[in-house]
């Protein structure tokens, strides 16, 4: 039997002043922005799951509820989910790393049914505007994304004035 790879592509973006962002323009549905100020893993480990099925995110997935726990409540990271009606839409993580005045968008992404809608390239503009809000110290903000998440990703991150600095290449069987 032979056995089949694929390659999956890892691309690294960044954005070096708030001055590159470029804000969506097109119109997107209203919809309501709040932090989640409470740290709470298991809504955390539902948006990551419900976000990522559709996208392979696995990586976070055998993480227990006390494993969440500890990711969500640590210094630097906040959550930010958008609701339309009340209801979860989509959501990014942000982690700040002082030390070194990065904010990596850690994960960004629209809950099935709201994806198609305009939404995607308002609420990464509101990401990267609270990115560089968190402190005076921000040099860059950056994320990375990859071939198995969703087709819109890469020209969102970059239709917003982010550059790709990196790409990595591997195989996965």
């Amino acid at each position: 039997m032979e056995n089949t790879a694929a390659a999956v592509v890892t691309t690294y973006l960044e954005m070096n002043n708030p001055q590159e962002l470029k804000p969506c323009l097109r119109p997107a549905p209203i919809y309501m922005l709040m932090r989640a100020e409470e740290p709470c893993g298991a809504f955390n480990r539902f948006l990551y799951s419900t976000v990522g099925a559709d996208w392979q995110w696995t990586d976070r997935l055998p993480w227990s509820l006390e494993q969440w726990q500890q990711n969500t409540a640590q210094p630097g990271l906040e959550t930010w989910v958008a609701y339309i009606n009340g209801t979860p839409a989509g959501y990014f993580e942000l982690f700040y790393a002082m030390e070194v005045g990065e904010v990596e968008i850690q994960y960004f992404g629209l809950l099935p049914q709201f994806t198609g809608r305009g939404l995607g390239g308002a609420l990464l503009t509101d990401a990267i505007k609270r990115a560089w809000s968190l402190a005076d110290g921000v040099k860059r903000v950056w994320v990375h994304t990859c071939t198995l998440d969703g087709p819109t990703a890469l020209p969102n991150y970059r239709a917003r004035g982010m550059q790709v600095y990196k790409t990595e290449e591997e195989a996965v069987v």
